[in-house]
Order: structure tokens, then sequence, then C-alpha cells
């Protein structure tokens, strides 16, 4: 069986407010994009992995493996103009042979290699395993016109990633057009037709988008 991993950091750091892209801030003296990839080298093989990068960022990030002497021989790819569109090159960077793909945010590096691996098993069993984690916090819902009602929060999840598919069904998903409510790979296999299956992340499990989380 040949799983693979896409792993897509295509952000800025314009919500970071640095000169840099957020991917590529260091963290521990590491670029938090090497640290997400090391968890991921901890159950998969470097050759079953895909990078996808802005192609403007490429070079920089080059130069960080040399900097920090990280060489694993991962594939590395141009990314598109949105996440739904990168994803789709990550994905045409898989081999035919492949069985299950996990799609990973770049800058979620504290996800666990034990999440990872449950991922594929439950995804091997079950066709899709998308990681998500329980509300703690009360939660209202505000229709248009600001008036406000509780909810059962119970009834929601917050979904983190990894998100891992079958193979087949990630192709046919993506072959379809772009939709704006694509908010990640689970919402275009649903559109699909096809079942998504919730797995238990952590909340340690943060995508470092502001100064507070990355503190």
């Amino acid at each position: 069986m040949s799983n693979y991993a896409i792993i897509v950091a295509g952000g800025s750091g314009s919500r970071m407010k640095a000169d840099i892209p957020k991917q590529f801030l260091l963290l521990r003296d590491k670029p938090i994009l090497q640290h997400t990839l090391e968890r991921f080298l901890a159950v998969l093989p470097a050759s079953q992995l895909i990078l996808v990068l802005p192609a403007r960022e490429q070079d920089s990030w080059r130069a960080l493996c040399e900097q920090h002497q990280f060489f694993p021989g991962i594939q590395t790819i141009d990314g598109g103009a949105s996440r739904f569109q990168s994803v789709r090159c990550g994905l045409a960077a898989i081999p035919t042979t492949g069985t299950l793909v996990a799609v990973h945010d770049g800058v979620r590096p504290f996800i666990s290699p034990d999440i990872i691996q449950n991922s594929f098993d439950t995804a091997e069993r079950l066709g899709s395993a998308v990681t998500a984690v329980l509300v703690k916090d009360s939660v209202r819902i505000v229709d248009a016109d600001g008036r406000s009602r509780a909810v059962d929060r119970r009834q929601y999840q917050l979904v983190q990633t990894p998100q891992t598919f079958r193979l087949d069904w990630f192709r046919q998903a993506f072959a379809v057009d772009e939709q704006p409510f694509f908010t990640d790979c689970a919402s275009v296999l649903e559109f699909s037709g096809f079942p998504i299956s919730l797995i238990e992340g952590a909340y340690e499990n943060i995508k470092i988008t502001t100064p507070d989380d990355l503190r």
C-alpha cells in the first residue's frame, strides 16, 4: 500500500505582521514548516510526501533548507492561486498506484505522528478520516439582524488537518469546478457525495496564523 501526504504551505506573513511567509518563521530554531514535515517523516518516507509552495517562495525554502541542513528529498511543487488549486496541484503529483492521501496545513507543526497514523488507518477502513476536536466554549448563532441564540455545542466540532481520503475518491471530488464554499478538503469530498468520518484531533494541533499563535 502506498499512502501519500500533501503538505500545503501557501500562506503569507500578513496576519502574522511579518515580512516573510509564516511557514518560514523560526520556532525553536527551525522553520515552522520543517517541524511539520518532520512529524510526517516519522510516518511516511520522503518519497511519499509532496510539499506545495508558491512558486515565488521556492528559492527561499531551498535557502532555508541549506541553512538548517534539512535535505529529506521531499518532492516540492508550485501551488495554485487558491488552496483548492494548490491541493489539486499536489494531487496531480501522486502516482496512480497510490491508495490513500492525507492533506495537512504546513503551519500545523504540533500534529502528532499517532494522529497521522490513525488518519491513515481510519481512511483505510472507512474511506475518509477528518481530524476534529470538540467545542469547549459556549456557542451562539447570529442571524442577519444581529439577534443571537444559544446552540448545543455538543452538535459541533472544530475541524483540523490532516484530512485523509481514499485516493480514488479524492481524484473524483477534485475534478469539479472550485466553489466559494470549499473551505477544506472535507467540504470538497462532501460536495461530491462522499461520506465524512471524523477522528479525534488535539487542542495543541493549532494552525499558526497570528503572533499570539506563535507565542
